[in-house]
């Protein structure tokens, strides 16, 4: 049960924090792009990223307990299925805790987002 847990953290963390560090590029060095848009690669470019991130991320979470299903563990499997499932879900509502905390203006946290 502990290892369960261990292994749904690091796939919720995983997860988390390959979304931070895409949304992180794509903020920081998006503005680096021409702003004509009269390329096709741009569209071709956020495609290729979102198939590769779904695929990712999809194998951060089901790839595991995926492996255990098929060797007979099927309690264990579905147990890290919703253990990383919850952890996420947990860490998600953490990122929407800090947005509305932010956007009430309490705290300033983005110095460069035009305010």
């Amino acid at each position: 049960m502990k290892s369960t847990i261990k292994y749904a953290a690091m796939n919720s963390l995983g997860t988390a924090a390959y979304i931070v560090l895409v949304v992180s590029l794509i903020f920081f060095f998006g503005g680096r792009f021409p702003e004509d848009g009269k390329t096709v690669f741009a569209p071709i470019a956020m495609l290729m990223l979102f198939v590769f991130s779904a695929a990712f991320t999809s194998a951060l979470v089901f790839g595991r307990p995926v492996i255990w299903y098929l060797d007979g563990k099927k309690k264990e499997a579905l147990s890290l299925l919703f253990y990383t499932l919850g952890i996420f879900l947990a860490i998600t509502l953490i990122v929407f805790l800090f947005l509305v905390i932010i956007m009430s203006g309490n705290i300033n946290m983005l110095p460069l987002a035009d305010n």
